[in-house]
């Protein structure tokens, strides 16, 4: 156990994370030259097709150095913050971390947000500067941020190239010479966190596991804490980063369990896993529980998939443990699922996931927030959607969800910055200066400010050069109302929102004029309207179709053509009155939500 090192790469996006684990498996030869290839542990084509890493990956190497065999587990994991619960998971899982920052972008926001993560773990860290062999590097400036946030001397900065092949000896030798040995016993009770999983229609449910105490072979009788329920180890082994069978797994390393539990449902991450004479063990920490703060609805286009879309949002959970879900019913959209997620990427990469692994066509609704109404009795209400929202009259005060926002970003750049947050009514906390002439803002606001289209507005004011992260801060008052939509004169519920008064006009304003495009002509004038507080504030009309009923008639008194126009009108208003709701076709549900 004292040659065994357990570690993960952190990093923001695009600071050549995955590039460096490339080089690590060369370096060790965990794979054969002639089957390498860029991006190695990014398993699932959505990840190389946009060149982001989405789920972490453990691989073990064998590296000798100065004489001495080392057994080195890596679990690469992903740089968005939609994803940081994946880090925080595989950091519980190691004893140090690799912090590995761009030489030519610097310090970026999830830079410091996953190094928060490693300090609240207690993990050794190595920081590592890459993409030093470009022009535009500026390597300095870097090492002296990395000197600061880090209180340490530039001497314990390593200068790479992953891409060139820099002094990646030197990053591994760090590892084995810095990262501590776990420190556990292989004669204690066997203890095994689970830090993520996975679905086998053989082996049933596998779980990746982190060994912290005792050992595990095939065949032997498991149990899970949390779960209440017993397995059968069907199989075990390591990751290189395929599964390779073994014979056991010992205190310190990192692998996999095939638990032989055939039901999605039952096993969750974070759990501990006993052998079944030590159930009564005590249980590892776990994870903290996730609070999801996006909710999104997913329908199926055909009704007959909606048992199918279960199953794979079922799936989907066992190895994505942010996501969850509730069964949620529309008049219109049919039989679906309110989605929870933690953040709109995260939201848009399982939407993707499930058109593409399980051949799904679906249906999604806008991103939206979670709210809390207090009500006259000061009884507390979640509000998850429009519908649920309470009678203005019995509201006493309603709360929104509010967010620390870092974003880092050139100084250059800073007044479009500051433009685009006095958009949104928040509040700024500081500007910190880093060398390098770069600015990180802190600013809070209003979580529905930021969860469609922020990324886009930042990017384009920047010009690409900026980053940012938030963070979850509590609930606070806010000046909420219900924005109803009218068709008909009847309230369409599916297009009502929860926004703020002063944005009701606009936004109702809006609306309005979208569905004016969208919805049929009908027999009769069609109204679509926009109401707060049960006062219209946006009204547009769909024309009637148009029937020429005096076509036929020629010469003779105009009287004639008067009788047939009032009749015509006559019956358009009765067709109307009896008729009552206008049913709005699913296509223009679907429009609207796909904006």
């Amino acid at each position: 156990m004292k040659n065994i090192r357990n570690f993960s790469i952190i990093a923001h996006i695009d600071h050549g994370k995955s590039t460096l684990a490339d080089r690590l498996i060369e370096l060790t030869r965990t794979i054969e030259s002639g089957k390498m290839q860029e991006q190695f542990l990014d398993m699932m084509d959505l990840e190389r097709e946009r060149g982001i890493t989405i789920k972490l990956q453990p691989v073990r190497m064998n590296y000798n150095l100065d004489g001495i065999d080392y057994i080195i587990n890596m679990i690469d994991t992903p740089g968005h913050v939609d994803f940081s619960y994946e880090v925080s998971r595989s950091l519980a899982a190691v004893e140090g971390v690799i912090l590995l920052v761009d030489a030519v972008k610097g310090i970026q926001a999830q830079t410091l947000a996953n190094l928060e993560f490693a300090k609240k773990q207690k993990l050794v860290i190595i920081p590592v500067i890459n993409k030093i062999d470009l022009p535009s590097a500026l390597v300095d400036d870097v090492v002296d941020d990395l000197v600061e946030l880090l209180d340490i001397d530039k001497s314990e900065i390593i200068k790479i190239s992953a891409k060139k092949n820099i002094n990646i000896d030197k990053v591994l030798g760090a590892v084995i010479k810095k990262i501590p040995a776990p420190e556990s016993s292989i004669d204690a009770p066997l203890k095994a966190l689970i830090f993520d999983l996975k679905y086998d229609s053989f082996k049933g449910v596998i779980a990746y596991c982190r060994i912290a105490s005792g050992q595990i072979k095939k065949g032997d009788k498991i149990y899970l804490i949390a779960a209440r329920s017993r397995g059968d180890t069907k199989d075990l082994g390591y990751f290189i980063p395929q599964m390779i069978s073994k014979e056991g797994l010992y205190a310190g390393e990192i692998g996999y369990i095939a638990t032989g539990i055939k039901e999605p449902g039952i096993i969750r991450v974070g759990d501990t896993v006993v052998k079944i004479e030590n159930r009564e063990i005590e249980p590892l920490e776990g994870y903290k529980e996730i609070n999801p703060v996006i909710f999104v609805s997913f329908y199926p286009e055909s009704t007959d998939d909606f048992t199918a879309l279960k199953e794979a949002l079922e799936r989907m959970r066992l190895t994505d443990p942010a996501l969850t879900f509730d069964p949620e019913f529309k008049e219109v959209l049919g039989r679906g699922f309110r989605c929870k997620f933690l953040g709109s990427l995260h939201a848009e990469i399982i939407s993707e996931r499930l058109k593409r692994e399980f051949n799904l066509d679906l249906v999604i609704t806008s991103p939206s927030v979670v709210y809390k109404s207090i009500n006259t009795k000061g009884e507390e209400i979640l509000i998850m959607s429009p519908s649920d929202w309470p009678d203005p009259s019995h509201i006493k005060k309603s709360l929104e969800p509010w967010v620390l926002l870092e974003i880092i970003t050139p100084s250059a750049y800073i007044g479009g910055i500051m433009e685009l947050l006095g958009d949104m009514k928040g509040k700024i906390v500081e500007n910190k200066y880093f060398k390098g002439d770069k600015v990180l803002v802190s600013y809070e606001v209003p979580l529905r400010k930021i969860i469609t289209g922020f990324h886009d507005n930042i990017k384009s004011v920047t010009q690409g050069y900026a980053s940012f992260n938030y963070e979850f801060i509590g609930l606070r008052e806010g000046d909420l109302i219900k924005l109803e939509i009218l068709i008909g004169g009847n309230v369409e519920e599916v297009f009502s929102q929860i926004i703020s008064k002063d944005e009701a006009f606009i936004e109702g304003r809006r609306m309005v004029e979208k569905l004016k495009k969208l919805l049929p002509s009908q027999q009769f004038a069609l109204p679509v309207q926009a109401r707060i507080y049960g006062k219209i504030i946006a009204r547009e009309t769909v024309k009637a179709q148009r029937k020429d009923v005096t076509g036929a008639l020629y010469g003779g008194d105009v009287t004639r053509k008067r009788k047939l126009l009032e009749k015509q009108k006559k019956g358009k208003k009765k067709l109307q009155d009896r008729m009552g709701r206008v049913r709005v076709p699913s296509e223009v549900f679907f429009n609207v939500f796909r904006r």
